[in-house]
């Protein structure tokens, strides 16, 4: 019997080994089947979005899907600061623009003053991404970013008039895709503002699904001044344009046909983008809508029976039809710009303000943020701050790199702006009734109110989140599914079983690994770097390597029907997008050399974003479509339970107080915004009341101790002050000091009120 057993099992082994271990044996009987399985699997994917899944890089996204992260290669990667003529702009005329924005006097007018655009145009804000020889600044993507996180913390209004011309839009498609003609004609007036552009994509039919835009052109012919012009008679309805309605030339993306012929025998064109200047004969333009009451110019554009010359299209005739890859190759390096900026600037004002005002404002005697409920906060406001802009910093060196890292630029833009919606909520609810109260004196209410216009615009985050950021991920920096699809395209039998197979080992070696890293917590990982750094980059391999797993599972279980469970998707797309940033994290505290004092920031953060990993992972196996597999995952890779439970309450502690002055902790955090030294602003007031009041602290101190046990015990607490200087606790000079900074922090706390009259004229 025993022989009779080990020869079946023999023969088993044979035909096992046969038909998956010899290729001759394998490609015909096996992998054929499984090609054709893996073609009626696949969704459709139309050519437009083809095209929004082939756009952009594929950087360090690549990384995370291997499992192991090339840690080497980001230690290599060099992340540059700003150029002398940069750094010189940031600190002449961007402050110089800082200074003379009032945002509460642009709220009430609803508009910059004059003088401010021209300044704007003279200074040329707006020329930021247009080379040298075109009359621009020609500046990186580091420097642009700089210019509009400082902007964004003085004026949201402000900020946005200047991010939009230099974010995807006309100068940005005529670098890339112009003729020469049309570069020679608009960059320049780009540069100096004399041409004020908007791009129209958005419309009633056509908001996340740009691709299903209704706006139609149809090519024809038109005598004008006695000559036959070749054209396109077009018809527009588009909404939420922002600078539409001071727009002198209008980006417009629209379908294109050409029933007659004129250009060829292809009648349906696809999306194509052209210029058009305001004045062409048939455009309504100019109505305004109002997004949250924030003033910055944004409305609807129409056009009926408009023609326009072929030469409006955005790289002439042979532009024609190429609109949606240039709107998707150049949104792969633009969201990593703009928005995450301006996410940045809010919360490093937010950081400022709320670090001031906690050690400003006090209650039962003590600063608000001694008390661990505001200490909470504050150590998540200053903790996000730290990782966004380590975030922000990394992507904006990839582009200037010459990536356009399409999966990157959805997380910075996604995540940053939901970190600010998290910041923002902490800020309003420790500055209680000094942030709800509008008013000059409000430092935050109005940025607050912008929050969700960052949240919708350049793609909605729900849409980002759900079927963008892993969707394209996993198709673009995944090391085998790209091979398996395009072996899948080109019917190749042998490029496919290579794929697939190496898929298969792939998934299973990996399985091994992430086995191993869960029960070690990867704590064997061979990295470099400073023994802290060191920890984190295992730690992140670790979840990278759970990340991959259920991922491939997915992949491989879920096939096509993985496109439709956005739940799935949402969640996957988090752990992707939380180890990037705990990278970016990693990244910034090499780069600044490790310091003892970085740790906090570096530990904070990344604690934080384990426990977003781990709850997303965690979430997938707990409402995985098959349960069974969706225990097994959770046994694999948490075996031991969960381990990532967030910052600790020391650390908050220790971070608030970081906020609140500690080590330089506020100045660090918040070194990139505009601070006003005027006691009449605002910002300068708070700052001046800050300061004094940390000058006092020893003060306080010795009256505190007085009245816990020596000569001041029993003395109420309004009457310290006048008790302290008769019993000679503190002398003349000193009495004085203590009042000074209490009449400036009770001027802070202090709310704008208005009359009747002047309430009813309030705007914005």
């Amino acid at each position: 019997m025993p022989t009779v057993l080990t020869g079946w099992a023999i023969i088993l082994t044979a035909v096992l080994s046969g038909l998956f271990g010899v290729h001759a044996i394998r490609r015909p009987f096996l992998t054929a089947a499984l090609m054709k399985i893996v073609k009626r699997s696949l969704p459709k994917i139309s050519e437009t979005e083809q095209t929004a899944l082939d756009a952009g890089t594929v950087w360090w996204d690549a990384e995370i899907f291997s499992g192991r992260p090339d840690w080497a290669t980001l230690e290599e990667f060099n992340v540059s600061g700003l150029t002398k003529e940069e750094q010189a702009f940031l600190d002449g005329p961007v402050e110089e623009i800082c200074r003379e924005t009032d945002d509460w006097k642009i709220a009430q007018d609803r508009d910059l003053p004059e003088e401010l655009w021209q300044k704007l145009r003279d200074m040329k804000f707006f020329g930021m991404i247009i080379p040298k020889k075109y009359g621009g600044l020609g500046f990186s993507a580091q420097a642009h970013s700089a210019v509009v996180l400082k902007l964004s913390s003085r004026s949201l209004p402000l900020s946005v008039i200047v991010m939009v011309p230099n974010s995807l839009g006309p100068a940005e498609l005529l670098l890339h895709y112009g003729t020469d003609e049309q570069k020679d004609y608009y960059l320049p007036r780009l540069a100096t503002g004399e041409e004020m552009p908007c791009f129209a994509l958005t419309e009633p039919k056509a908001g996340s699904d740009a691709a299903s835009i209704q706006s139609h052109g149809v090519i024809c012919e038109e005598k004008i001044k006695g000559k036959k012009v070749l054209g396109i008679r077009l018809n527009w309805r588009k909404r939420y344009i922002t600078l539409a309605p001071v727009a002198t030339v209008i980006g417009l993306a629209f379908k294109l046909s050409d029933p007659d012929g004129l250009l060829g025998d292809k009648e349906d064109l696809g999306i194509t983008c052209a210029l058009i200047p305001r004045d062409t004969k048939g455009m309504s333009i100019g109505r305004r809508h109002d997004p949250m009451g924030i003033p910055f110019p944004n409305g609807p554009i129409e056009g009926k029976d408009v023609f326009i010359p072929i030469s409006y299209v955005i790289g002439g005739e042979e532009g024609v039809g190429q609109g949606w890859r240039m709107l998707m190759e150049s949104l792969a390096a633009g969201r990593s710009v703009s928005l995450p900026s301006l996410s940045l600037g809010a919360s490093q004002l937010a950081t400022r303000v709320t670090g001031a005002y906690s050690a400003v404002r006090r209650q039962f005697g003590l600063p608000i943020g001694k008390f661990e409920g505001v200490a909470e906060r504050l150590a998540r406001i200053g903790g996000l701050t730290y990782g966004m802009d380590a975030a922000r910093q990394l992507t904006c060196a990839a582009v200037d790199a010459g990536e356009r890292p399409s999966v990157l630029s959805g997380i910075a833009k996604a995540y940053l702006t939901e970190n600010m919606r998290t910041v923002f909520l902490d800020a309003m609810d420790i500055l209680g009734g000094a942030a709800i109260c509008r008013g000059p004196k409000n430092l935050l209410s109005r940025a607050y109110d912008g929050l969700p216009i960052a949240i919708t615009v350049e793609g909605a985050n729900i849409l980002t989140r759900s079927m963008i950021i892993f969707g394209q991920g996993s198709i673009r920096g995944h090391p085998f599914v790209p091979k398996e699809l395009e072996a899948v395209a080109k019917n190749s039998l042998e490029d496919f079983d290579d794929a697939f197979w190496g898929h298969i080992n792939f998934t299973v070696c990996n399985a091994v690994r992430a086995g191993i890293d869960g029960l070690t917590a990867g704590r064997f990982l061979k990295v470099r770097g400073t023994a802290k750094a060191r920890r984190h980059k295992q730690l992140i391999t670790r979840y990278s390597s759970a990340f991959v797993l259920v991922a491939d599972v997915s992949m491989l279980l879920l096939g096509s029907s993985l496109k439709r469970r956005e739940t799935l998707s949402g969640r996957l797309a988090d752990a992707l997008s939380w180890l990037y940033l705990a990278t970016a994290a990693v990244k910034r505290f090499e780069d600044e050399g490790s310091s003892k004092e970085d740790e906090l920031y570096l530990d904070w953060f990344c604690a934080h974003a384990y426990q977003e990993i781990e709850t997303a992972l965690l979430t997938i196996t707990h409402n995985y479509p098959v349960k069974f597999v969706g225990t097994m995952l959770r046994l694999r890779l948490f075996l031991l339970g969960r381990k990532a439970h967030g910052p600790t309450d020391m650390q908050n502690i220790a971070l608030a107080n970081r906020l609140m002055g500690d080590l330089g902790g506020r100045e660090k955090l918040s070194s990139d915004i505009s601070v006003s030294d005027s006691p009449d602003d605002a910002m300068g007031a708070l700052e001046q009341a800050y300061r004094k009041i940390q000058a006092v602290i020893p003060l306080e101190a010795r009256i505190r101790t007085s009245r816990k046990t020596g000569v001041l015990k029993g003395v109420a607490r309004e009457d310290l002050y006048q008790a302290a200087l008769e019993k000679g606790v503190v002398d003349d000079d000193e009495f004085q000091q203590l009042l000074e900074a209490q009449s400036l922090a009770d001027a802070v706390v202090e709310v704008d009120d208005y009359s009747q009259t002047a309430y009813k004229r309030l705007k914005g």
